[in-house]
Order: structure tokens, then C-alpha cells, then sequence
């Protein structure tokens, strides 16, 4: 019998053997208790979490291109309000 034969034999026989024993549904019992575990800590999933992140990345670039008008906007307006400097006071 080839090496490769006796693996995949051996194989198949745990694999018959976990299907035949209680640790199939240990193993079921297993992922009910983690899901519920899981859905109690509120958690997102990777799809929900990089919507989020491309939404805060839009916010961003939006506050900061809103910032800039208002520094331009508070430089006009200190520029046309001028007040004479040093010229003669009363």
C-alpha cells in the first residue's frame, strides 16, 4: 500500500468515525453558543465597517475643503475691513 493510499484511508476513517460520534454536535453546540456570544457583543461586519470608513473619508475631505472657505472667506474680510495703520491719529 502506497503512502498516499494508507493517508487518505486513515482519512476517511476519522472522518467516519467524528461523523458517528458526539462531536459533530459538540461542534454544533459549539458555533450556537459563539453566534449568540457574537450577536450579544453588537459587533459589524468587514462589509458595514468599510461603508462607514468610506463615508468618514468623504466627511473629511468635506470639512476640510469647508474649512478652507471659511480661512478665505475670514481673509476677505479682514482685507476689506482694513484699518489704516499708523497714519496720523487724533
Amino acid at each position: 500500500m502506497k503512502p498516499t493510499d494508507l493517508f487518505n484511508d486513515l482519512q476517511s476513517k476519522v472522518s467516519e468515525a467524528l461523523r458517528n460520534s458526539p462531536a459533530k454536535d459538540i461542534e454544533k453546540n459549539v458555533r450556537s453558543m459563539m453566534s449568540q456570544g457574537f450577536a450579544r457583543l453588537d459587533l459589524v461586519t468587514r462589509e458595514e465597517f468599510d461603508v462607514q470608513s468610506q463615508v468618514l473619508a468623504r466627511t473629511r475631505a468635506r470639512l476640510e475643503e469647508l474649512e478652507a472657505r471659511v480661512t478665505e472667506l475670514e481673509r476677505k474680510l479682514g482685507a476689506g475691513t482694513g484699518t489704516p495703520t499708523g497714519g496720523g491719529g487724533v
